[in-house]
């Protein structure tokens, strides 16, 4: 793939606060064709804000779910949208930067992978703005994932990954929450011939009180994920 033609999905609920913000930022990127933001069941005037920036630039696609389904769920949905070469999954909040996308891309625009991970920790370490319980419970997540995939990654929960199109149309994703993570790095993981690597990412972690959705029970149904997904459904 000599350039990437880039599809942004942005999965978002209830994100009034930043999602402006970070559809501002996601456009001022470089390669970035179009940005379908997949409002689902927002109840707090985020929808509001989502139509006043599809009228400003034609680059932004909104669908909509009536109730909440989950993360997964929106991706699914907003994934049936893309038209681009390349897809990057962006949070709504402002915890990863788009200004990172070049990082991103640069494997897959080179021909050396077909999906690339950001990671929080394969730079610098442990982020600053993490919890020490979240540090904690993202390296055994990881850890368990690795066990099964046999990848080495350091981070299968960052909230910033980049996929050729064709890859991501290659697998059937089910998870409708935060179930996403795993689920999608055990079926890449089984395609044949599909490279996998990770590029350090920046991360300004918020908190519950900030917005933060994810929660200790998402790490219980992360660790079934990853023993369904791996070991038991295909």
């Amino acid at each position: 793939m000599s350039t990437a033609f880039v599809s942004v999905v942005i999965p978002c609920y209830n994100e009034v606060q930043t999602i402006a913000a970070v559809v501002r930022s996601v456009l001022a990127q470089p390669d970035v064709h179009e940005v379908i933001i997949f409002d689902d069941g927002s109840q707090d005037g985020t929808s509001s804000v989502l139509d006043d920036l599809s009228e400003k630039d034609n680059r932004v696609h909104i669908g909509r779910h009536d109730k909440n389904c989950g993360k997964g769920a929106a991706i699914r949905s907003a994934l049936s949208m893309v038209t681009g070469s390349a897809v990057i999954i962006q949070d709504a909040d402002f915890e990863y930067d788009p200004a990172d996308y070049q990082l991103l891309l640069r494997p897959i625009i080179e021909g050396r992978a077909e999906v690339v991970f950001g990671s929080r920790f394969s730079d610098a370490g442990s982020p600053r703005t993490m919890s020490l319980r979240n540090y904690v419970g993202n390296k055994l997540i990881t850890m368990l994932s690795n066990l099964c995939t046999n990848l080495r990654l350091t981070d299968i929960e960052v909230g910033l990954k980049a996929f050729r199109s064709d890859v991501l149309r290659a697998i059937e994703l089910r998870e409708d929450r935060f179930g996403f993570e795993p689920e999608v790095t055990a079926k890449i993981a089984k395609l044949r011939g599909v490279r996998i690597c990770e590029v350090p990412v920046s991360y300004t972690g918020r908190t519950y009180s900030d917005g933060k959705k994810i929660g200790w029970h998402d790490g219980f149904i992360a660790l079934w994920c990853i023993i369904k997904y791996n070991l038991i459904a295909s």
